[in-house]
């Protein structure tokens, strides 16, 4: 597999190499120890999530509190969507930029986000279908969200009319969550991470 970088700071693009023949094919779509040597520490499994959508849905920005937060490893087993990743870190360099990557069930690829990184999808496809790992299990008190259609994050959504639930409609802008006090310092994330990695070797050596 191929592991790249986005241009967020904690995020990667993950593409997987496919072997088929006149039976089907294999992937492997995870591979523990190669996303802890791109990221610098393994990815903590602690919960596995399976999401369906029908088409033009869209979901988030969501982003959990630091620590522990959640960092979150996405793939499209089933049709097609654009997922997002936002850099909702307050005082990183990237700070409300976003970046999009296509997953689908063709190409096959991954996205990784850290802990501290807000995330959202878009359907393309009707059923389409995300799995995914995360490292930390769902905690509502600790659960965040920002509209995935505020102005200012300038997400380029595709052309459609958004299905959104009634909790990511109502959910405050990136300015009204930065007054409010809500969003991750980069700093405690990235000393979150440090302590991952540092964690992470110890367990390893």
């Amino acid at each position: 597999m191929k592991i790249r970088p986005l241009g967020i700071e904690g995020a990667w693009e993950i593409s997987p190499r496919q072997h088929g023949d006149p039976r089907g094919l294999f992937l492997e779509w995870y591979r523990f120890d190669r996303l802890a040597e791109a990221v610098g520490h393994p990815l903590r499994l602690a919960q596995a999530n399976l999401s369906v959508s029908a088409r033009d849905v869209v979901r988030g920005i969501h982003f959990a509190d630091v620590p522990p937060g959640q960092a979150k490893y996405v793939t499209c087993v089933r049709g097609a969507v654009l997922d997002v990743v936002v850099d909702l870190r307050v005082g990183s360099p990237t700070f409300g930029r976003w970046e999009g990557v296509r997953l689908d069930d063709v190409d096959r690829r991954a996205v990784y986000l850290a802990e501290g990184l807000g995330h959202g999808v878009c359907a393309l496809t009707g059923d389409a279908t995300l799995s995914y790992l995360c490292s930390a299990t769902y905690n509502p008190s600790g659960e965040r969200v920002v509209h995935p259609l505020d102005e200012d994050l300038g997400i380029e959504w595709p052309p459609v009319v958004p299905l959104l639930s009634a909790r990511d409609a109502a959910a405050s802008t990136l300015a009204q969550s930065l007054a409010a006090g809500v969003l991750p310092e980069y700093t405690t994330c990235r000393d979150y991470a440090v302590g991952l990695s540092a964690a992470g070797h110890s367990r390893l050596v």
